[in-house]
């Protein structure tokens, strides 16, 4: 398993392009692996035969761990490297064996009735059988978790691997080291929503341009938590959170400030396509100092977002709508927006945090992209 990454530690091998025994020659694409947020093919090292598959499709392998063996094709394969098998690097002792005492005895039970446990959960040594013989029939276990109030049945189980994964363990990280703290605005979009109008350019690309320019004058929300420093950016890399069909995923915008809002909607429309595609590379999803997260698409007017390590603070967007508001003493009906500013308290402070957001309000509200 190649380190794809610095932090990489383990992959998941998606697929295999060649099948035992099959000839490879040198540099030509030979499996997918998956790291992190990101698939690679990873090239054959040599040309030769695929004389054995060390790890199937699907499987988490330690970063350097054997995954296949290229050799010639009257190459006898050494007795130990044919018994190596990939291990996780969870399984870091063996399991033990359960004492006498702790063995349960034999339940009697029908098929039915030992499915139903199965999806149920339920220890079929706790369930009384009712039939004549004592066995266990399914409308007893079916009382029992009735009676128990257990969980309903599986309808599908899900592997937590990939993507899926990867984005469990750093919003995860994210919730259990940074102490969240969040501040609401509300925006009016009536210029942002002629310009939208006009040209097209979506609001997440306003946005985007939005919070870049404000980055620039308000340098600590552009930070990073390392240790006991604060790390402040001079580049400004905004990361745009996209629903692709592995799971959410960040691509990253660099030096977005320096753009201009026509060149910030070119590159975030190409790096979405190929979030769609599963295509982004590395350097695609990497190196960003601020995320946006826009789930106005969704009728959602306000939520509060979980911040992407390791950085300071990710911007939730609502949706525009129409509302009757108050503007010099006279009420009118304008498209409005709400932002959630959620920020780690251990870099910054509310009242920074709000004056940042205000400066995002201003930009849009003007309209001066």
């Amino acid at each position: 398993m190649p380190r794809l990454s610095l932090t990489m530690k383990t992959g998941t091998v998606i697929q295999w392009f060649k099948k035992e025994n099959e000839a490879v020659q040198k540099g030509e694409p030979l499996v997918e692996v998956l790291s992190e947020k990101i698939t690679y093919d990873v090239e054959a090292p040599a040309s030769g035969i695929l004389r054995k598959v060390f790890a199937e499709e699907g499987l988490d392998v330690p970063v350097d761990h054997a995954i296949g063996l290229i050799g010639t094709a009257d190459e006898l394969i050494p007795q130990e490297v044919a018994k190596l098998e990939p291990v996780p690097e969870s399984a870091a002792t063996a399991p033990t064996l359960p004492k006498p005492e702790e063995i349960p005895e034999r339940v009697l039970a029908s098929p039915a009735a030992k499915r139903l446990a199965k999806e149920l959960d339920v220890d079929l040594n706790q369930v009384k059988g009712t039939d004549p013989k004592g066995r266990v029939v399914e409308d007893d276990v079916r009382l029992f978790a009735d009676r128990l109030g257990v969980k309903p049945r599986v309808r599908e189980i899900i592997p937590m691997v990939g993507v899926r994964k990867t984005t469990a363990e750093r919003l995860s990280l994210s919730a259990r080291t940074a102490p969240h703290s969040t501040v609401v605005m509300e925006v009016g979009m009536n210029n942002a929503a002629q310009i939208h109008r006009e040209t097209r350019l979506s609001y997440t690309e306003m946005l985007v341009k939005a919070v870049a320019s404000a980055l620039r004058e308000h340098r600590i929300m552009n930070a990073s938590l390392d240790g006991e420093q604060i790390k402040v950016f001079e580049d400004v890399n905004v990361g745009v959170a996209v629903a692709a069909e592995k799971g959410l995923i960040v691509p990253v915008i660099r030096n977005a400030d320096e753009k201009s809002l026509t060149e910030i909607s070119s590159v975030l429309q190409t790096l979405v396509e190929k979030a769609r595609r599963g295509e982004l590379t590395k350097d695609d999803v990497s190196g960003g100092t601020f995320t946006i997260t826009n789930l106005g698409m969704f009728g959602v007017d306000v939520f509060i977002p979980i911040i992407n390590p390791p950085e300071t603070a990710i911007l939730g967007v609502g949706r525009v709508v129409e509302k009757p508001v108050a503007v010099d003493r006279q009420v009118t009906v304008r498209p409005m927006m709400q932002l959630s500013l959620a920020y780690d308290h251990r870099i910054v402070d509310g009242a920074p945090a709000a004056q940042f957001l205000q400066a995002v309000k201003k930009i849009l509200e003007a309209g001066s992209f």
